[in-house]
């Protein structure tokens, strides 16, 4: 078995039947750093490469650019496709392109895969040079900080020194969070959907059994599964049918699937029955293919360790006390992942640092996931907190 690759897809020209609000076809580029990255773990990545895409164009004053970070098993692809083949658009093609709420016709919008990260980015199925051989578990576990950092370098080649915004949901709205803090004076908007300050136990324990579904697969082999021609694809596959339960509400789980029954009877076995059964294992499957085991443990242990306000004796609103930026916190009345009490913990301690805050809880039947979901409310206040140079800003 060979170790994945990743090719960029060259840019085609766009068809007929690709929305005129579509980005259309782009391609992936890669930028390469040789300036070795000091991690928060205390080791160093002596060089690496960041795969990104971009959509619309940036200005001479290079000052009309958005940042895109995504969640733990997000990627580059946000907008438009790759080619005439796909099925889908990239996973937030509902809020980014021609007159959307991250507008094109005025925003230059970076969408990067992660370090770590298993689309392109340097990560463990990366070669190793030292050895030839895929980094695996030998890849350093990474923080959001070091996410940033290597987010803030990837600004700099491309000649951007301050965002007019930094945008993310989930895991990305924990980073859109840590460039406020880390890095201040280079963002104007900050916008952080269904996050949270930190996990709470509950949360560190979800990931720890997802985590564990993976290292007990008897074909993980400590992580060094590509060295056996092996992958962990049941474990990993609990791990995303986990992940999945999580991210959905139960509202939202009762109206897709209720108790219908795959086949219309009980068999009375252990074998699929209800729809709900079907679903997750196919999700479980088909993430089991296109997903790195390894970077799935660095991911969810990169969101346990996620706790800024640690720096400042756990003060949040002092962690928050340098930002410079306005802030637009969202949640979703249904999401029990990242609870809206949660991203109140935020909004509450930027009030105190007396921060210029907006916040919405909106109600939405989706659960977690709302965030990557066309929600009228929710698109409009995004839409409007991001009004570009020359509309009426909402705030």
């Amino acid at each position: 078995m060979s170790t994945p690759t990743y090719s960029p897809v060259k840019r085609c020209t766009m068809p007929s039947e690709i929305p005129a609000d579509s980005v259309g076809y782009v391609e992936p580029q890669i930028a390469y750093f040789n300036e070795p990255l000091p991690l928060r773990s205390g080791r160093t990545l002596d060089s690496y490469q960041l795969v990104y895409e971009t959509y619309g164009t940036l200005n001479a004053q290079r000052s009309n650019a958005i940042l895109i970070c995504h969640a733990l098993s997000g990627h580059h692809h946000a907008a438009g496709y790759h080619q005439a083949s796909d099925k889908k658009p990239g996973w937030w093609n509902e809020c980014i392109g021609p007159g959307k709420a991250i507008d094109t016709n005025h925003y230059f919008v970076v969408s990067l895969n992660n370090l770590g990260g298993c689309h392109g980015s340097t990560g463990p199925i990366s070669i190793d040079t030292s050895t030839g051989e895929p980094f695996g578990p030998e890849f350093p576990i990474m923080a959001v900080r070091d996410w940033v950092k290597s987010q803030a370098r990837l600004a700099d080649q491309l000649g951007i020194d301050c965002w007019q915004a930094v945008v993310g949901g989930s895991l990305g709205g924990m980073q859109a969070m840590r460039w406020s803090i880390d890095y201040p004076s280079r963002l104007k908007k900050c916008v952080i959907i269904a996050a949270a300050p930190k996990l709470t136990a509950q949360n560190i324990a979800f990931n720890e059994v997802a985590r564990q579904a993976i290292t007990s697969d008897p074909d993980f082999h400590a992580g060094y599964y590509f060295k056996h021609q092996t992958l962990p694809r049941k474990g990993l596959a609990l791990a995303r049918m986990l992940g999945h339960i999580t991210y959905l509400s139960d509202d939202s789980m009762r109206e897709k699937f209720g108790r219908d029954l795959a086949t219309g009877k009980l068999n009375f076995n252990y074998e699929i029955e209800f729809e709900v059964e079907s679903y997750l294992r196919y999700q479980g499957e088909q993430f089991s293919d296109t997903f790195d085991a390894n970077t799935y443990l660095l991911m969810t242990k990169a969101l346990d360790y996620y706790d800024p306000a640690a720096d400042f004796d756990h003060d949040l609103s002092q962690c928050l006390s340098k930002s410079q930026c306005k802030f637009l916190v969202l949640s979703f009345s249904t999401d029990w992942r990242f609870a809206p009490v949660r991203s109140k913990e935020i909004v509450n301690a930027l009030l105190r640092a007396q921060k210029p805050v907006s916040y919405l809880e909106i109600d939405a039947p989706q659960g977690h996931d709302a965030f990557l979901f066309p929600i009228p409310e929710y698109v409009s206040i995004l839409q409007k907190f991001l009004a570009h140079p020359g509309e009426p800003d909402a705030h």
